[in-house]
This record gives C-alpha cells, sequence and structure tokens, in this order.
C-alpha cells in the first residue's frame, strides 16, 4: 500500500490563505519573505488580505496556490509520500515535494508562467466550460466536429473525473460547443469564470515563455515519481519531466488517468495538500473506495 501527495490548482484560492501558517512558523514566514523577494512585490500581502478579485487574476493567483501548498507541505511532520500529483499548476508544487526542483526555481517558473498565461488570454478572447454527465469519448467526439466544421478552436483540457471533463478554446467555439453538448446528452454544459482558454493551443505563446525559462532551470532526480497531467503516467527522468511540464500549457490535464493509474500502482491513500477540498472529492469520484484527507 502506497502513500500519494497531490497539489490543487487555479480555483482553490481563497483570502486569507496561508494567514495562519505567517503567523505561527517562523520557516512559514521567512519562505513567504523569501517568494516576497522573488516576486518584487508583497503577494503575501494580497494572499492574506486581498479580495476574491485581486486573488482571481491569473499572475496571483498561480503563485498564490503554489506557496499555500508548498509552505504547507514543509512545515507539517512526516509526510513522506511514494507518489506525487498536481492538477496544472498543482504540478510545480508537487515537483517541489519530490525534490525535483528547489522551492525559489520553482516559484520563479510559476510567476513566469502565471504572467505569460495572463499575456495569452490578453491577446485572444478565449474561455472554458464545464461538461457534466456526458461520457469523455463523447465529448472528444463533438469537441473534433466543432473544429472540422467551424474552425474554431474548442478542445478537451480537463479530465476532471468521471462525467466531469472542462472544455477549452475560443469564445464562438465554446459557445457552439455548450449548445452541442446538451444535445449529445450532457446534464449541463456550464461556462466557466476564467480569464481565458487554459490547456489548449491558444496557450502556444505561453508554452514558448514558459519552455524557455524550463530549459536554464536546474531539475534534479526526483526521489518518488510525479504522475504527470499530460500522460497521466509516473516520471522519474528530469529531462522528460521538463518535456511534460512544457507540453501541459497546450494539453489537456489527464487527471482521471493519472489517479487512476496511481492507485492501479498501488496508492491506497491520499493527502491534498493546499487550499480547498477539490482534489479529496475529485479522486472519491474516480474511485469512492479510497482513502482521502486534507492538510490545509
Amino acid at each position: 500500500m502506497k502513500y500519494a501527495c497531490v497539489f490543487p490548482g487555479q480555483g482553490s484560492q481563497f483570502s486569507g490563505m496561508g494567514k495562519e501558517l505567517y503567523e505561527t512558523s517562523a520557516q512559514a514566514k521567512a519562505l513567504f519573505e523569501t517568494a516576497n523577494e522573488i516576486a518584487g512585490f508583497r503577494i503575501s500581502d494580497i494572499m492574506f488580505n486581498g479580495t476574491d478579485e485581486d486573488l482571481k487574476q491569473t499572475r496571483v493567483t498561480q503563485p498564490a496556490v503554489f506557496l499555500h501548498s508548498v509552505i504547507r507541505f514543509k512545515t507539517v511532520e512526516g509526510i513522506v509520500p511514494d507518489m506525487v500529483a498536481g492538477h496544472s499548476l498543482g504540478e510545480f508544487s508537487a515537483l517541489v515535494a519530490n525534490k525535483t526542483l528547489e522551492f525559489e526555481d520553482a516559484f520563479k517558473l510559476v510567476i513566469v508562467r502565471a504572467q505569460a498565461m495572463q499575456k495569452a488570454c490578453e491577446l485572444q478572447p478565449s474561455s472554458m466550460a464545464a461538461v457534466l454527465a456526458l461520457d469523455d469519448a463523447k465529448v472528444e467526439e463533438v469537441c473534433a466536429a466543432i473544429r472540422q466544421e467551424t474552425g474554431e478552436v474548442v478542445v478537451p483540457a480537463n479530465y476532471n473525473c468521471p462525467g466531469q471533463l472542462v472544455i477549452s478554446g475560443s469564445v464562438k467555439g465554446i459557445e457552439i460547443a455548450c449548445q452541442r453538448m446538451k444535445e449529445a446528452g450532457a446534464k449541463r454544459a456550464l461556462p466557466l469564470p476564467v480569464g481565458g482558454a487554459f490547456h489548449s493551443p491558444l496557450m502556444e505563446p505561453a508554452k514558448n515563455e514558459l519552455a524557455s525559462a524550463i530549459a536554464t532551470t536546474p531539475f534534479n532526480t526526483p526521489n518518488c515519481p510525479v504522475y504527470q497531467n499530460f500522460t497521466g503516467l509516473p516520471v522519474t527522468e528530469p529531462a522528460e519531466i521538463k518535456k511534460n511540464l512544457v507540453d501541459q500549457l497546450t494539453g489537456a490535464v489527464r487527471w482521471t488517468q493519472s489517479v487512476q493509474k496511481m492507485i492501479a500502482d498501488g496508492a491506497s491513500r491520499f493527502t491534498e495538500v493546499g487550499p480547498g477540498k477539490v482534489l479529496q472529492g475529485l479522486i472519491l469520484k474516480i474511485d469512492k473506495t479510497a482513502s482521502v484527507e486534507g492538510v490545509s
């Protein structure tokens, strides 16, 4: 039986996140101050006192969720995972947890990623939508048909759990897809309040920027496998981890497949480290017999 740590992504943030950690742990306070220095602004102040609107900006959200997750991991005694995974942004937190990346290097990459993604969002109006209670294969089929018929970008982006798949693409593509998904039998197809089409070809400009930053960042051999979003498979080779991190920006987050593979490889207990409980819920929908807990 193996123990897995998982780390959340964008969307798990909340105002006040990390404040108690900062006030009660000298180690946490030092890490937050290091992050403030690297960021060039007091991101901790936005995390502790900012409004929900302040925290929704991609350039703030991603480093904030990363900091909360990693600092929580580092300040809890006795967490020694056999495997790690993270949802989208959370993959960077996972790579600190298994010692592939040093804290400071990972934080710098997260800042580059967040700013590059925000810029890509501003280049072209785009969106995402959640499709509920429709088979993955059917969602893929509908997206492919829309691309072929209209030339609009619309792709599966987040395989969150059976019956919950998020799609991503141009505003027009998402609009057409929501209608078609309902016609195909989806219980719901809801546009999401996000800044753009994450995990789609529209993130190509951000992918190039992130690739340049990753190329010059040292990656260590991890102490346990990371199950990466792009493939849903365990990886320990630094060069492969780098490639998958870059490809993740324009490729789908295969969370369902990652969790299924972790369970097949012996994971029986999962701890979500970071803000919120989103991943705990998704894991139980993927396998209701899994043991899940949170450290937030």
